[in-house]
């Protein structure tokens, strides 16, 4: 799975991004059909709480699913955004 990985006016540290591509590399035993994903990370107010927001969106032949969440970790909101997809996912699969 091709995964893009955009940091908003912040350079990311590898262990952030390693943790990234390891979670959403496992939609892909999911989405067969996949074509990749694009993952954007902003903060948001730097000087609020739950200042981070990951925007995940998942390319897939046909269509394409998108989740977005704000918290206080990037890593808490990158799988906040992997459990949305995991449920667009099914009920994608229940529609067909």
């Amino acid at each position: 799975m091709n995964i893009n990985i955009n940091a908003v006016k912040f350079r990311m540290a590898d262990k952030l991004e390693d943790f990234i591509i390891d979670k959403v590399s496992k939609l892909d035993k999911l989405v067969p059909d996949n074509l990749g994903a694009e993952v954007t990370l902003k903060v948001d107010k730097p000087e609020s709480e739950n200042n981070k927001v990951v925007d995940l969106k998942l390319l897939v032949r046909g269509y394409n699913l998108f989740a977005s969440k704000q918290g206080d970790s990037f890593e808490k909101c990158t799988q906040d955004c992997i459990d949305a997809l995991k449920a667009q996912i099914d009920k994608h699969r229940k529609d067909k």
